[in-house]
């Protein structure tokens, strides 16, 4: 359930609420646990001191590592984390982009060589269902392809027809998924993929497709791959209008402070992106004066004054 509360502009106030946790408040950033951990020893039970409201993990290294089956018999991604909040999981669909010399795309989906061993794994529209549906996530991502930038209007056309081809093989399985007796989440729900490369005609033709299917939010995706920063917000601007209102708008894989504010202006409600906790974990802090890197010699006797977190205060 999403509902805007207020408007300004463009930008949007909301509240959304899930199977798991309380009422989440828009626009969020989701912070990225891509194995269903944050790197660098932090716990489910730190990021609800953070203020974190809603988790994310990746569908692809899941499924490779534990294996969701294992996932599955642990009760769900949610027990398995010891984190009672929203959780997001990533499709697969950015692995088509990121691990483009290990795999081989077809109409019936991708095959991967894991980059663990090498094995031969088949992804498609069911398969990504399938798995996401056995980590009992409450937000699945439908099945993608992100194309490189930059990317040939002829390629990323024939892209877009098959992500929208792929999306709806995605809302028949997920939906006959949600009906079974022993599925993990019933509620789990389903947000379509915006594709297109960085051109507007094929953006706002994608965005006008996949939203007659009516899933429960939509997505920006293929963006922050390469192409200039206001190029992106280019393509934001000419996708919006045909977003639906009364659904959640998610620009993925985008998180610097000043492309969130960017995003929050041009009506975009969810975040996430891998970088904030990379940074934390070498030293990286963003600060009103502009970032510092606290591994520099002149912090080295630096002390920083930090709030006690709850459970420290008792």
């Amino acid at each position: 359930m999403f509902k805007v509360i207020k408007y300004e502009g463009k930008a949007r106030r909301g509240k959304f609420k899930c199977a798991h946790g309380g009422e989440v408040q828009t626009p969020v950033f989701m912070n990225v646990g891509t194995q269903a951990a944050i790197k660098g020893g932090v716990s489910a039970l730190d990021l609800k001191d953070l203020g974190c409201q809603i988790e994310l993990s990746n569908t692809y290294h899941l499924h490779l590592r534990p294996g969701d089956d294992v996932v599955r018999q642990m009760g769900g991604l949610h027990k398995f984390m010891h984190w009672d909040g929203p959780i997001l999981t990533d499709s697969g669909g950015f692995q088509v982009f990121s691990l483009a010399g290990l795999r081989k795309i077809k109409e019936e989906g991708v095959t991967f060589a894991s980059y663990l061993d090498g094995r031969r794994i088949f992804m498609g529209p069911e398969e990504s269902m399938r798995i996401q549906s056995n980590l009992g996530s409450d937000i699945a991502m439908a099945f993608d392809e992100c194309v490189e930038n930059p990317a040939r209007y002829e390629y990323a056309k024939a892209s877009c027809e098959r992500t929208l081809r792929w999306l709806e093989r995605c809302k028949i399985e997920h939906d006959k998924l949600n009906t079974l007796s022993d599925t993990v989440n019933p509620q789990q729900m389903l947000f379509g993929i915006n594709q297109g490369a960085t051109f507007e005609d094929l953006r706002i033709w994608h965005m006008k497709e996949i939203a007659k299917l009516d899933c429960d939010g939509y997505a920006i995706g293929g963006l922050a791959v390469g192409e200039p920063t206001q190029t992106m917000y280019d393509i934001i601007d000419a996708v919006e209008p045909y977003m639906p209102q009364d659904k959640p708008r998610y620009l993925m894989g985008v998180g610097t402070p000043s492309n969130i504010i960017e995003g929050v202006a041009r009506g975009v409600d969810f975040f996430d992106c891998v970088m904030p906790a990379r940074n934390a974990r070498h030293g990286k802090l963003f600060t009103w004066s502009g970032s510092i890197n606290l591994k520099n010699e002149k912090y080295k006797l630096c002390l920083l004054y930090t709030s006690p977190s709850p459970r420290d205060r008792g």
